[in-house]
């Protein structure tokens, strides 16, 4: 079972606890303690809002309203600093409101020094501080992330969220929009390069298939020529072939000298 599954189940659990026919402010006072103790429970807000919880507000138990609130948004510092006028924590408490406060500083920066967690959680030493990442965070599943011990630091891959602060919501709905405006703007780069593209490969195909009609119509020009060619060496020495018909080197005899010839073998009687 999730983290997620886990948690509604708790708030669920809490909500009919803080809604049932129970009215006294001591009665919800306990259940506000109970629920900043449970072992599991991480969002508080749903408790929060039952207006019977609200209507502590004004009434001797007021301070747990104020209990609940600093479990909901607050943190460890946070809570020391207002110690005086809250009610005093019990280790479990303790330990949940130091969990809380990881989930704080983890949303906020994803590399988290030692030193600086040392300093937010009231850990004394590296040892202590790494056992509380290990066990109460990792091991829990609220936080996920790598120990770098060479570089003092903790390197945050995934956190669970917290209920939202109040005016909290209008911010993120700002962050969204601006996000959504920037991916559009991304989405519409991102298809005018793909038109871009589009186009250059229209245009290089274009190009290479002239490419290959030219080498086309070369081949056909040089293949014409080689033909005469051969044709033309092909005539040659077939006219070659008839040189032995003349007895002149020159190919051609001399007709006049031949007609002496035959008058000097025939003298007239």
């Amino acid at each position: 079972m999730d983290i997620e599954q886990k948690q509604a189940e708790h708030i669920e659990h809490f909500v009919k606890q803080a809604s049932s026919n129970q009215t006294s402010s001591s009665y919800l006072a306990n259940v506000i303690v109970e629920a900043t103790s449970h072992p599991s429970l991480f969002a508080f807000s749903e408790i929060l809002a039952l207006p019977k919880i609200l209507e502590l507000q004004g009434t001797e138990h007021s301070i747990y309203l104020d209990l609940l609130q600093m479990f909901a948004h607050g943190t460890w510092s946070e809570y020391k600093s207002s110690a005086s006028r809250l009610p005093l924590l019990t280790p479990d408490q303790i330990l949940k409101l130091k969990q809380l406060t990881m989930l704080t500083l983890a949303e906020a920066n994803k590399v988290l020094s030692y030193d600086v967690l040392m300093h937010e959680l009231d850990v004394v030493n590296v040892r202590e501080l790494e056992d509380f990442l290990i066990n109460e965070c990792m091991y829990v599943g609220i936080v996920r992330g790598k120990l770098d011990q060479l570089r003092r630091c903790f390197e945050v891959q995934f956190a669970a969220g917290r209920d939202l602060r109040p005016g909290q919501l209008g911010n993120m709905i700002h962050t969204l929009s601006d996000w959504l405006g920037t991916s559009d703007n991304l989405l519409i780069s991102i298809q005018d390069k793909i038109k871009w593209a589009d186009t250059m490969s229209e245009l290089d195909r274009k190009h290479k298939k002239e490419n290959e009609e030219r080498l086309e119509e070369v081949k056909n020009a040089l293949s014409l020529k080689v033909r005469k060619v051969t044709n033309c060496q092909q005539a040659d020495m077939e006219f070659r072939g008839h040189g032995g018909l003349f007895a002149e080197p020159g190919g051609v005899m001399d007709y006049d000298e031949d007609r002496r010839s035959k008058r000097r073998r025939h003298p007239m009687g």
